[in-house]
């Protein structure tokens, strides 16, 4: 299971990055808790961009029959958090990816790598 969804994780790195997101990070997480086994982190150049991004995964992942569990933060788009059960999908603007620097708190040694 853990092939498929790192498959899933990489497909919607992809999407993104088709879609022109910045710093795409993979991160596997999947020895450090129990919520998801894979973050995929990625940075908006602006509010309309953030909600252009989440829309092109929520679209591009709806044609393969794959729905989010949730998604929140879209109306703000500072942080939208898209839940595809073992893999979140962090999309950040610019400012708050700085602020928080997600990959800090979630990186250890080599579980991190760039699409």
């Amino acid at each position: 299971m853990e092939k498929e969804t790192k498959k899933l994780a990489i497909q919607i790195g992809e999407i993104l990055k088709k879609k022109s997101a910045l710093d795409i990070q993979l991160i596997d997480v999947s020895h450090q808790t129990i919520i998801a086994d894979y973050f995929l982190i990625a940075t908006g150049k602006n509010v309309p961009n953030v909600k252009a991004l989440t829309s092109e995964v929520k679209d591009k992942m709806a044609k393969d029959g794959k729905m989010p569990l949730r998604v929140e933060g879209v109306k703000e788009a500072r942080w939208v958090v898209m839940d595809y059960t073992d893999v979140l999908v962090h999309i950040f603007h610019k400012d708050e990816r700085e602020f928080y620097n997600l990959e800090r708190l979630w990186v250890d040694g080599d579980n991190m790598v760039t699409i």
